[in-house]
């Protein structure tokens, strides 16, 4: 099981590191650039987790294995920097996905193994899932993928729930990984393809009654001018995805 874990580990820092590569090369960055953004993406999730967790010194320090993929990541992406290029838009959010599945079983696991409570866990897997990718898509000033509309956390929560769950139960370990790695993905992956989101708050303005339009064919006399216009009313409303993305294409 520990062995299991470890290459999913290093699997996921691979992705990571990747889609951090990629990012760097549509923003123009030089190598430099292109290894810090490999790094935070691929080991910034799990050194937050440890530092949370009070685990000292964090992983990578004390296996400097992680640093060496992420470097041999980086120069390999160099080399085939042509064909990194052309990989089409959809790449990023995939390859994002599949880090992010990985990293939320490892970073809940690692807690339970420390003794956490199961939320306490859960948190923490979210946390090695999502943390590395903010930074990343920070440094290259761009909205991080958890602050947008499509399901990005809650796919990452779903997953480690799973994983949690199945281990307070005592399923074995190999399925609870599975399951909670097809949580997580298929979540995220159908949030990419059918661009589902969660309902979003706003400000909303309310007209007054006496906005109101009358009917044509009925005769009004208007109002006497009111020394003081009547104030619009605001509230908070949920909105849609689809009309929220309607007020954004209208914008």
């Amino acid at each position: 099981m520990n062995a299991l874990i470890y290459w999913l580990d290093m699997a996921g820092v691979i992705i990571f590191a990747l889609s951090g590569v990629v990012l760097a090369c549509r923003t123009r960055m030089d190598p430099f650039g292109m290894l810090v953004l490999a790094a935070v993406t691929g080991v910034g999730g799990g050194t937050l987790r440890d530092m949370v967790l009070g685990v000292g010194p964090v992983f990578w320090v004390t296996d400097p294995t992680y640093l060496w993929v992420i470097l041999v990541t980086v120069g390999l992406a160099i080399l085939g920097f042509h064909y990194i290029h052309r990989l089409s838009r959809g790449f990023l959010p995939v390859a994002d996905a599949f880090g992010l599945a990985l990293f939320v079983v490892i970073g809940a696991h690692k807690a339970l193994q420390l003794g956490t409570s199961g939320l306490v866990a859960v948190l923490m897997g979210m946390m090695t899932g999502v943390a590395g990718g903010m930074v990343r898509d920070m440094l290259a000033r761009r909205v991080p993928m958890v602050l947008r509309e499509e399901i990005y956390a809650t796919a990452a929560i779903a997953g480690g729930i799973v994983y949690v769950g199945l281990d307070a139960l005592g399923a074995p370990g190999p399925l609870a990984i599975a399951l909670s790695l097809m949580t997580t993905l298929g979540l995220r992956l159908a949030a990419i393809h059918w661009h589902l989101a969660l309902p979003t708050f706003a400000w909303v303005v309310i007209p007054s009654s006496s906005e109101a339009s009358p009917p044509v064919d009925e005769e009004v006399t208007p109002p006497p001018t009111p020394a003081e216009p009547p104030r619009p009313k605001v509230r908070v409303r949920m909105i849609r995805p689809e009309q929220s993305r309607r007020r954004k294409n209208r914008s």
